[in-house]
């Protein structure tokens, strides 16, 4: 495969600084230099995907937003409208989909695969949703008295968001799984689009048996370099 990827993690980083560094790796990688995978934790932020119509899922006005502290970024990520803030962890590939042999399709799947694997090694059933791009835990009902089982699930719930561009062969944008997110911030728009569907964490799921977010980082970008790998 060539040199490894590089990966970078940018700690916590508003989303339009990410975003420019996103660009500037895109530009080396279509010369040909090292593929990169950007971890970052964005300040709380509300991004639009391309779809001129993901603005009517946004529930709370701008002016209130910007009172909140919430950043509106209009982004050219596919998908739709969704929120980013911290005790996310949101890694950026920039990477080129020929040399992995990936479709479009078939990246965007891989990056579900990546979280399904990543959520499984803390004891966490994901699937992917045919009908929705993204990651999805299984409803659950823990037994009484089970400690370290949140709140319980009555349907299934989103826990990893996916929205990416491919610009000439090669990735921008990617993921975002809520670790310990203050799932809040998704009450000011219908996630992804998508009405009646709820929003998870690991933390809401596993309670005080969640890992930190920096181990859970690790076993993301061992899964990430190992999905790309081949």
């Amino acid at each position: 495969m060539g040199e490894p990827i590089n990966v970078r993690d940018l700690g916590v980083m508003p989303y339009r600084a990410a975003w420019k560094l996103q660009e500037e790796a895109h530009e080396k990688v279509l010369a040909g230099e090292v593929e990169t995978i950007f971890l970052v934790e964005h300040p709380p932020v509300i991004t639009l995907g391309r779809r001129e119509e993901s603005i009517i899922n946004l529930v709370t006005s701008p002016p209130e937003l910007a009172r909140l502290g919430v950043e509106l970024v209009n982004s050219d990520r596919g998908g739709d409208i969704t929120f980013h803030g911290p005790g996310q962890i949101v890694a950026y590939p920039i990477i080129r989909l020929k040399d992995h042999g990936f479709s479009v399709g078939g990246y965007v799947h891989h990056l579900e695969k990546i979280v399904i694997a990543t959520l499984a090694e803390l004891g966490i059933k994901g699937h992917a949703d045919p009908q929705a791009i993204g990651v999805w835990v299984l409803p659950f009902i823990p037994s009484p008295g089970t400690p370290g089982q949140g709140e319980g699930l009555s349907q299934a719930a989103k826990i990893c968001a996916i929205g990416v561009r491919i610009r000439r062969g090669i990735s921008l944008h990617g993921l975002a799984l809520n670790v310990s997110t203050d799932l809040s911030g998704f009450s000011h728009i219908v996630p992804c689009g998508l009405t009646g569907r709820k929003v998870t964490s690991i933390a809401t799921i596993l309670g005080d048996a969640a890992p930190s977010i920096t181990r859970i980082k690790e076993i993301l970008v061992r899964n990430l370099l190992a999905g790309f790998s081949q």
